[in-house]
C-alpha cells in the first residue's frame, strides 16, 4: 500500500470529522466536548503533515507499517466516539472503513488483526464512553438492547464487508497475475514470429551480394578448363549459389499465398490434427466423428461441417486432450458430432474425475488439480500452474464455443469436457492467427 493512499484517506476523514463536529456544536447547538474533539482530530492532521514531510508520496508501506497506520485510524475514531456517546453515536459504523481498506490491499492476516482491533474497540465503547451529547444540556439514553444491536451491526459489518472486499480484490489480483503470466508465455511466441519479418529482410538484403557471387562464379567457370584442379570447386560454388538464391526467394515469398484447400478444415481433420501430437503417449485415444443420433439421413445436417483453419481452436482442443491423457486410467475418448444447429466435441477420460471442490472453479486462472509449488510434491512431478486450461478455454470461447464440465457416472467414470459451437459460428470461425503459447499445465 502506498503511503499517499493512507494520507489522502486520512485527510478525507479529518475533513469529515471537523465539519461534523462544527455543524453539531455551533449550528445544531448540541453540547459536546468541542475542545477535546478538535484536539483528537488535529492529532491526525499533524500526523499526516509529519508523514508527508518525512517520506515521499510514493513511499510503499510494508505490511506491519500499514497495520500501524490503519490501527491508529481505528483508535483515533474510537477516541472520538468515546467523547461523543460511544456506540450510541450513529457514526460508529465508520469503524468498518479501515478494515475495508485493509481487505482491499493488504494480506488477510493484517485484515484479521485490524478486524479484531475494531471489534475490541466497539466492544469497549458499549460500556466505556461519555454520555451522548443532546439538545439543551439534556440526556438522551438508549436502552442496552438497542446498543447491543448497534454493536452486532458494527461487528457483522466488519466481518461481511471485510470478507466481501477481500474476495473481490483477490479475484482481481488473481486475474491480473494470470494475464501477466500468459503475456510472458506469449511474448516468446511473438519474438519467434518476428523472425518471419527478419527472414524477409535478410532475403532482400542478401539478394544483391548473392547475385554478384553467382555472376563471378559463372565467369570463372566459363574461363576454366575441365582439367583445371579448381573446376569441380567452381561447379559446386555456382550450384550452391543458385540454391541459396532459391532458398532466399522462398523466404521472401513465404506467407504471401495461402492454399485454399489447406486453409479449410473439416471436423474430422480438425479432431485428428488436435489429437495426433498426443498419439505417441502410452494412453490410447479413441476418436469418433459423425452426425448426431437425432439427425435424419439426407439434407445439410448430415454433411460434415468445415471451418477455417484456426490455430487457437487446434491448440485449445489439443490442450484438453493432453489434460485428459494426464488423468486417464486406460484410455481417452474424443467424440465429435454435429447437427443442423450445433457442433459438439466431447473429450472424456476414465480417471478419477474432477474433484467437487474445483469443478465450479475450473477455467479460472491458477485453479488446477495437478500438484503445485509448495505442496510437497516430488521434484520430478508434473507441476501445474492452472494456466493451460484457462488459456485453452479463453481461445475456444473466442472462437464462439462454450465449455461444459462434468463427471461421468460409473462405469466408466472419469471427467468429460464438452465444447459446443453454434454451427453457423463454427463454419465461419475467423482465419485470424492467434499468438499461441506452448502447452502449459
Amino acid at each position: 500500500m502506498r503511503l499517499q493512499t493512507i494520507v489522502r484517506l486520512r485527510w478525507l476523514a479529518v475533513l469529515g470529522q471537523s465539519v461534523t463536529v462544527v455543524v453539531v456544536y455551533w449550528l445544531m447547538g448540541i453540547d459536546l466536548p468541542i475542545g477535546a474533539c478538535l484536539a483528537v482530530i488535529s492529532l491526525s492532521a499533524w500526523l499526516n503533515v509529519a508523514l508527508r514531510l518525512r517520506y515521499p508520496a510514493s513511499q510503499r508501506l510494508q505490511n506491519h507499517y500499514a497495520f500501524l497506520m490503519l490501527g491508529y485510524d481505528i483508535l483515533q475514531l474510537g477516541a472520538l466516539l468515546y467523547l461523543t456517546g460511544g456506540l450510541e453515536n450513529p457514526f460508529a459504523f465508520l469503524l468498518i472503513a479501515p478494515v475495508t481498506v485493509s481487505a482491499s490491499t493488504l494480506p488477510p492476516r493484517v485484515t484479521v488483526a485490524l478486524g479484531g482491533l475494531a471489534i475490541l474497540v466497539a466492544t469497549l465503547l458499549t460500556e466505556f464512553h461519555l454520555p451522548l451529547p443532546w439538545f439543551h444540556h439534556s440526556r438522551f439514553l438508549l436502552p442496552l438492547p438497542y446498543v447491543m444491536g448497534v454493536w452486532a451491526a458494527v461487528v457483522l459489518g466488519i466481518l461481511f464487508i471485510g470478507l466481501y472486499s477481500w474476495r473481490t480484490a483477490e479475484e482481481a489480483r488473481r486475474m491480473a497475475e494470470a494475464l501477466a503470466a500468459a503475456e510472458l508465455v506469449l511474448a516468446r511466441e511473438q519474438k519467434l514470429s518476428a523472425l518471419d519479418g527478419l527472414a524477409a529482410a535478410a532475403a532482400h538484403g542478401l539478394g544483391t551480394p548473392l547475385a554478384t557471387i553467382a555472376v563471378v562464379a559463372k565467369e570463372l567457370l566459363r574461363d576454366a578448363r575441365h582439367n583445371d584442379p579448381h573446376y569441380e570447386d567452381l561447379v559446386l560454388l555456382r550450384a550452391q549459389a543458385e540454391r541459396c538464391r532459391t532458398i532466399l526467394g522462398e523466404l521472401a515469398g513465404m506467407g504471401d499465398q495461402q492454399d485454399i484447400i489447406v486453409s479449410r478444415l473439416p471436423m474430422s481433420h480438425l479432431i485428428e490434427e488436435s489429437v495426433s501430437p498426443h498419439r505417441l503417449v502410452a494412453v490410447p485415444i479413441e476418436v469418433e466423428a459423425g452426425p448426431a443420433p437425432e439427425v435424419k439421413p439426407g439434407g445439410r445436417s448430415v454433411q460434415e461441417p468445415v471451418m477455417q483453419r484456426n490455430p487457437g481452436v487446434i491448440y485449445g482442443l489439443g490442450n484438453l486432450v493432453e489434460n485428459a491423457i494426464d488423468f486417464a486410467a486406460s484410455k481417452v475418448e474424443v467424440k465429435a458430432s454435429w447437427s443442423e444447429d450445433e457442433v459438439r466435441v466431447e473429450i472424456a477420460d476414465d480417471g478419477a474425475g474432477f474433484p467437487p471442490h474445483v469443478l465450479e472453479q475450473l477455467g479460472e486462472p491458477f485453479v488446477t488439480t495437478r500438484p503445485g509449488h509448495g505442496d510437497g510434491g516430488e521434484a520430478d512431478e508434473h507441476v501445474g500452474m492452472g494456466l493451460g486450461f484457462f488459456i485453452a478455454k479463453t481461445l475456444l470461447e473466442r472462437s464462439g464455443a462454450r465449455l461444459e464440465l462434468a463427471n461421468r457416472a460409473h462405469p466408466p467414470g472419469g471427467a468429460v469436457v464438452t465444447v459446443i459451437w453454434p454451427r453457423s459460428r463454427f463454419e465461419h470461425v475467423s482465419e485470424r492467427v492467434e499468438w499461441l503459447p506452448e502447452p502449459v499445465a
